[in-house]
């Protein structure tokens, strides 16, 4: 792919990937001043969330005209490019925690709208994600037990030999699959099934220059049921409990009027899909703290104590969620992760 390397920016900051971004020189169909982004998959990197389309640039083609201020999908010497959108992210632009004014609220329900519209039979992107993960369409409860059956195998299972160990430290261990069954065993409602972007955080809003969200990172999109959407959502925006609630609220309104029925038994369900997420949380979070102390010499203190902080406040939030009981104490937990981080130890999981 041709480039002037002068004008080449990147790698861009990203867990999962390298991003480079570039001009073109104006061609057919391309709009003069627009910048693109290539990006490749890092190396030796953990992916806990499933992955349901083939191709993030085939599904944002198959959403033109469907949902709004979505990056364009071009081509350049063989390689499919997203167009980068120029602009600040929302956690760049509003201080964390903090309240996030109406004018963006408003579009981020107007997305939830516009989404809630696409039902499953309307999408032409190719899906990649097993059979046995198309749970039928308004079966919510086996939707969530298809999301806990891939934490338990592909993130849990498969990292087992490895932080097995530092899990049963802090009281999980394989049993704790059978208590978030038991929660989505009791899911009340059934709600028509549509896309879902997965993945709705500050970082994946960009702010542009006239101050309009535009919605990036369609990689996690699936199909399946709406209110999981909102909650994962909920705890990754981290809203005050007014906001959240007030959130809530236009999202119900919004999606009942897209679709009738999309919200049916939020006020009972949406608990235990908040639920899962805080559970969902630990596994991941526990593995990505871990392996960033893991090296031959170990962590210094400092680090240590800022992990076992993470690792605390992770626990804390999904102590109802697993059943923990009391959560482990500060102190605790970080001989827990020097134990695991040192040289000898680090040796024998490999």
């Amino acid at each position: 792919m041709s480039g002037d390397a002068d004008t080449l920016e990147g790698p861009l900051k990203g867990y999962h990937h390298e991003t480079y971004v570039f001009p073109l020189p104006a061609e057919a169909g391309q709009v003069p001043g627009w910048r693109w982004k290539f990006r490749e998959p890092r190396d030796s990197l953990f992916w806990f969330d499933r992955r349901c389309f083939r191709s993030e640039e085939e599904l944002l083609v198959a959403l033109r005209g469907r949902v709004t201020r979505i990056p364009e999908v071009g081509e350049r010497d063989g390689f499919r490019l997203q167009q980068f959108i120029e602009g600040r992210t929302l956690g760049a632009s509003v201080a964390p925690h903090s309240v996030l004014p109406d004018v963006w609220v408003e579009q981020i329900i107007m997305l939830f709208w516009q989404l809630t519209r696409i039902a499953p039979n309307a999408l032409t992107a190719k899906r990649r994600c097993e059979k046995r993960d198309h749970a039928a369409d308004g079966d919510t409860k086996a939707f969530l037990e298809g999301l806990i059956r891939f934490t338990e195998e592909r993130v849990y299972l498969c990292n087992e030999d490895r932080f097995g160990g530092l899990f049963k430290e802090f009281g999980i261990d394989r049993q704790s699959f059978d208590v978030l069954r038991r929660q989505a065993r009791g899911m009340k409602k059934s709600r028509p099934f549509c896309l879902l972007h997965g993945d709705l955080h500050r970082e994946n809003f960009i702010v542009d220059l006239h101050g309009r969200l535009w919605t990036i990172d369609w990689e996690l999109a699936m199909v399946g049921d709406p209110l999981y959407d909102l909650a994962t959502h909920l705890h990754l925006m981290r809203y005050s409990p007014q906001q959240a609630d007030e959130v809530t609220d236009r999202w119900c309104t919004a999606v009942d009027e897209a679709r009738q029925g999309s919200s049916a038994g939020c006020a009972e369900d949406l608990d235990r899909l908040l639920a899962y997420k805080r559970a969902q949380s630990v596994f991941t979070d526990v593995i990505r703290i871990a392996q960033s102390l893991d090296s031959s010499s170990g962590p210094d203190d400092e680090r240590l104590e800022r992990a076992a902080h993470k690792v605390g406040d992770v626990l804390s939030a999904a102590s109802d969620a697993l059943a923990l009981g009391s959560v482990k104490s500060h102190g605790y937990i970080v001989d827990a992760l020097r134990r695991w981080t040192r040289p000898e130890g680090a040796a024998s999981r490999r």
